[in-house]
């Protein structure tokens, strides 16, 4: 299986655009929504400012990509302005996914290098620069779809050389992540994930870590995590998701729940809010 398949069956993923057209003037985003951003610049020029560092001037068609909350500024670089589709993006940081943890902070992607995604890119700012019936509702559907293409990119172009990609490179290291990706219910210990990857437990506990920072139990627990958040936010009764990512009873999964996201579950499912 391709690494980006399971880790996107376990995000929600969605978006909302809330800008199209010319920027003329500075606009600063915050971190006050839990959301990533993407801006789509279609033409133009722009200084973008990420946490107060120096300014990148972007000078061609690109894509700026921030997958988790990020604080920074877009700003015209000539008095032409620049022409952007501008949106709320949620891969998964509600559920601190493997897939949004592992992306780094910003993405710059020129869109010349993106060559199998123009037909999309058409349709997107077909719609972006309309006024058709249900043009936003379209749009937000185009946008999400946009966005899988953009992390197909990004994993097919080796931009993810850390976490979890990382371990899928490796062969030995695929077979027992995928096993985990695959049965989170299965009470897995480290002897059996150390024969999936035909290594010694001593050797994989040490390979797994060095490549992809936490231990396999640790790994294995937030993927359990992510499942469940996931589940929970498709209405699913906590005990029955607490037998689906490997629990015995609610209190126990309601323990390491908390443990890890800092909320018991149905706290957790009450700050939700959408895109």
């Amino acid at each position: 299986m391709d690494p980006l398949t399971p880790l996107l069956s376990q995000t929600s993923l969605a978006a909302k655009v809330f800008f199209t057209g010319e920027l003329c003037q500075a606009a600063t985003f915050d971190e006050t929504k839990l959301v990533g951003h993407i801006h789509v610049m279609k033409s133009g020029r722009v200084a973008m400012t990420v946490r107060g560092n120096q300014p990148v001037i972007i000078d061609r068609p690109s894509i700026l990509f921030f997958p988790r909350p990020c604080m920074h500024t877009l700003v015209p670089a000539d008095e032409h302005g620049c022409e952007l589709v501008c949106a709320f993006v949620d891969i998964g940081i509600k559920v601190r996914s493997p897939l949004a943890m592992s992306l780094p902070e910003v993405l710059i992607l020129p869109m010349e290098e993106m060559k199998t995604i123009a037909a999309t890119l058409d349709l997107m700012f077909g719609e972006a620069f309309d006024e058709s019936f249900g043009r936003e509702s379209a749009l937000d559907r185009l946008v999400e779809y946009f966005l899988i293409l953009t992390l197909r990119h990004v994993v097919e172009r080796g931009h993810l050389q850390g976490g979890i990609f990382a371990a899928f490179a490796d062969p030995r290291l695929s077979n027992a992540v995928n096993a985990m990706h695959s049965r989170p219910a299965h009470p897995w210990t480290l002897e059996e994930l150390a024969d999936l990857a035909g290594m010694s437990r001593g050797r994989f506990a040490v390979n797994f870590r060095d490549t992809v920072g936490i231990t396999p139990l640790d790994y294995l627990t937030d993927w359990r995590m992510s499942v469940a958040q996931n589940l929970l936010k498709q209405g699913r009764p906590i005990k029955s998701v607490a037998a689906a990512v490997g629990y015995q009873s609610q209190a126990a999964l309601a323990r390491v729940f908390t443990k890890r996201i800092g909320l018991a579950p149905t706290d957790w499912v009450k700050q939700l809010s959408p895109v």
